[in-house]
């Protein structure tokens, strides 16, 4: 009872108890931890400088688990700078079926704003984060730069309103690839292939109605693979059935003709970038770091991705001991 446990001497057989003290921690663990989290320094490595056994600095680190800071909280003692024209990008880290952590981020001065975990890139947890973000904003966004899921295009239009928003390329090259295949027998997919991959490449509104030009060229040549149908007559039911010959190949003409003005967003607004790479990055970073920490149940996992984030803001000393100090005072 109360933390003491009952021992019984196996040479002279007299029993006794022990209470465990509490485990306290101090701003030298929290700096272990930073290290710990921020990969700078490895468990094996701080058993060997603090002299303290895997169990010991576990339990330490334990505590700092159960009680990660939010994005609120840091925010308050760590604002992010703000230049006065930005871009906001946002993008999720999947946890597999148990949810996804939702990362905004201010691309020109590439600081993390947000971070919350919610159980789907759905408008509803696109549109809270947003609500909850906008007190804190100086101004608002030159642009946006996104994957074009529907729920962040709507969440951002009823948030900021009309705003230049700008399509991930690198997502699009990525459907490209995955819809049309590159060693196709069809020429018709391989040359819709060539000029998907090709939109990275244009920089000038000239080189964007080239290429308008050549998909145009395309169409004229290839289109009737689009409309090619495939009949089939069930002899049960006596009905005849249909579908899209070429599935993969309307696919990839959709991915280049749907919305297409956003494609070419940055072409008006050299300021907002044509990837959302720089988020891509951080969630790449921190697969791997999940990765390399296997074991973790899923909460624990989004709070060592949220401790992530947070000491992604740590630029000197001063930051990580204002860190500290709110961490102790938050119970």
């Amino acid at each position: 009872m109360g933390g003491s446990r009952r021992f019984l001497c196996l040479n002279c057989k007299k029993s006794f108890t022990w209470k465990q003290s509490k485990l306290l921690v101090a701003f030298s663990d929290f700096q272990d931890f930073y290290n710990f989290v921020s990969n700078r320094q490895n468990r094996s490595r701080l058993i060997e400088v603090r002299h303290q056994s895997r169990k010991t600095i576990s339990k330490r680190f334990q505590i700092f688990f159960k009680k990660p800071l939010t994005s609120g909280q840091v925010w308050k003692v760590i604002p992010p700078p703000f230049s006065s024209a930005w871009v906001y990008s946002v993008d999720g880290k999947w946890l597999r079926r148990q949810g996804v952590i939702l990362i905004h981020r201010n691309v020109t001065n590439k600081e993390i704003l947000w971070w919350s975990w919610v159980s789907s890139e759905s408008y509803a947890a696109i549109l809270g984060d947003l609500i909850s973000l906008t007190p804190f904003f100086p101004n608002k966004p030159a642009g946006v730069v996104s994957d074009w899921k529907g729920s962040i295009r709507n969440g951002v239009s009823q948030v900021f309103g009309i705003t230049p928003h700008q399509r991930c390329l690198a997502h699009v090259n990525r459907d490209i690839k995955r819809s049309l295949a590159k060693r196709s027998p069809l020429e018709a997919t391989q040359e819709l292939r060539r000029i998907g991959l090709a939109i990275t490449n244009i920089k000038t509104k000239q080189e964007k109605k080239d290429w308008q030009l050549w998909l145009s060229a395309w169409e004229m040549a290839y289109g009737d693979f689009l409309r090619e149908k495939t009949y089939y007559h069930d002899p049960e039911t006596r009905k005849q059935r249909w579908w899209y010959t070429h599935k993969q190949l309307r696919s990839g003409y959709r991915i280049l003709t749907h919305d297409q003005e956003s494609l070419f967003t940055h072409l008006s607004h050299p300021l907002i970038p044509t990837t959302n790479n720089g988020l891509e990055a951080i969630n790449g970073d921190i697969k791997t770091k999940l990765a390399n920490h296997r074991g973790m149940q899923y909460p624990q996992q989004y709070s060592f991705v949220s401790w992530y984030l947070t000491f992604s803001k740590v630029k000197t000393g001063d930051d990580l001991k204002k860190l500290w100090d709110l961490w102790v005072s938050v119970k």
